[in-house]
């Protein structure tokens, strides 16, 4: 699936992809200001790293499936959001670094439902034609207005960032750099995130390698996801500010 799609402002959603098992994907954090807009992951039991777009972020959601149902609220875990710290280098015009971690009031408990997934220390870029996954509760097609009530995945291919540069692509609108990762259809397939899967994983054999970040549309073939990559320097700001932070 890919993430989300911009017309006027940053969104994602989930194209092409089915349902996951419930709590299948424990990490997974719904992020919501007056109602949910985004999504994050759970690299800690007191961090959600999400993208820097996704603002008015008050409260994190835990062990969430279906945002609806009743019967999940004795699973769930709702925090609030202690502070945040937007990538110091984010540029919303360029898309470039579009990262942000949230510390939470208090410590998230690990149940089976709520997990998190520890960040590696360094990440292989993703070659063009692997396949990777995305999940969030985004839009599911460019029509409906709403979110969808349950998490959603899709596998989604890397497209190699010359192509993703080129004329039949983004044509340098934005440029895609080595901070960023293009991925969505294999040619054929509408595999994308939309609206509302901003901020959510982009899963690379498991680890977490990116975060959902933008798009054109939803689901175009010639215009794939967008994602933050996780890249050395980008994890070393990540380490440096939750230790910083911790000591303050």
């Amino acid at each position: 699936m890919v993430l989300f799609v911009v017309q006027s402002s940053h969104s994602a959603e989930i194209i092409g992809g089915q349902q996951v098992s419930p709590h299948s994907m424990p990490f997974m954090a719904l992020l919501e200001g007056k109602i949910p807009s985004c999504g994050g992951t759970l690299i800690s039991p007191n961090w959600v790293l999400t993208a820097a777009h996704c603002t008015d972020i008050k409260r994190v959601l835990l062990g969430v499936h279906s945002i609806k149902s009743e019967k999940e609220k004795n699973l769930r875990q709702v925090l609030e959001v202690k502070r945040r710290f937007p990538h110091p280098r984010y540029d919303e015009t360029k898309l470039v670094n579009d990262l942000m971690l949230l510390k939470l009031s208090k410590s998230a408990k690990k149940t089976k439902t709520v997990k998190w997934l520890n960040l590696r220390k360094t990440i292989k870029d993703p070659a063009g034609g692997s396949t990777c996954r995305v999940a969030g509760w985004g839009k599911t097609n460019n029509v409906v207005k709403k979110m969808s009530d349950v998490l959603m995945a899709v596998n989604v291919t890397v497209v190699d960032r010359v192509k993703c540069n080129s004329s039949d692509y983004y044509n340098l609108k934005p440029v895609i750099n080595a901070g960023m990762i293009c991925a969505g259809s294999d040619g054929k397939n509408q595999a994308d995130s939309c609206q509302g899967d901003s901020g959510g994983p982009l899963l690379c054999n498991g680890v977490l390698v990116g975060v959902t970040s933008d798009g054109r549309r939803c689901g175009l073939i010639k215009k794939p996801g967008i994602y933050t990559f996780l890249s050395k320097n980008k994890l070393e700001w990540i380490t440096k500010t939750m230790k910083k932070s911790e000591i303050e």
